[in-house]
């Protein structure tokens, strides 16, 4: 399987009033940016890392991460593998110098301990090929052809901002991260 580097580009409010937020993976040695629709508590975890910020008590992350210290281990990898209805699936490798195990995770999660143990973050030639997004030219351009059309937004000048907005809460409430983040294109685009 080919891998991607991946750096954080931005973490940014997705516009929704559920409290969703865009974390936007950018390739290290290309053009294409991977949106990933994630939750307030785990952007709050990245961002705070981010910029170097020590909270008063440890967060979940920072909990995982010296849990994992206290026994000798370390994270070394962060995949974000593959892409189903939507939603990003990850694994987290850790190891302790002997014994290496890939723990399945959230995208999110993974990449809040990638920040807190520096270590790469990459996603499969497939996931980039099917959610990637090119920086340069259209922004509402995909990489890949192999999105279902069905899941796709419909392209309509007469669709109001409300309406987007409903279209965007929905494919959230529904964890369809793929259609929300193309809707939250077309919404930035007006």
């Amino acid at each position: 399987m080919k891998k991607i580097d991946l750096e954080i580009l931005d973490i940014r409010l997705s516009g929704s009033s559920s409290g969703a937020y865009a974390l936007v993976l950018g390739e290290v040695k290309g053009k294409r940016k991977l949106p990933i629709v994630i939750g307030g508590a785990e952007a709050q975890s990245i961002a705070i890392e981010l910029e170097n910020m020590r909270p008063s008590r440890p967060l979940t992350h920072d909990l995982m991460k010296n849990t994992l210290t206290a026994f000798g281990m370390e994270a070394t990898e962060v995949l974000i593998h593959k892409m189903m209805e939507g939603i990003f699936y990850a694994q987290l490798t850790v190891t302790d110098g002997i014994r290496e195990e890939q723990i399945d995770a959230r995208s999110s999660d993974a990449v809040a301990m990638a920040v807190r143990f520096g270590c790469p973050i990459r996603c499969s030639q497939q996931v980039m090929d099917e959610a990637g997004v090119h920086l340069e030219g259209s922004e509402s351009a995909t990489q890949g052809e192999e999105i279902d059309s069905s899941t796709k937004p419909k392209s309509s000048k007469k669709e109001s901002l409300k309406d987007l907005q409903r279209q965007l809460d929905q494919a959230i409430a529904t964890e369809n991260y793929e259609l929300a983040s193309e809707i939250k294109k077309r919404i930035d685009e007006r």
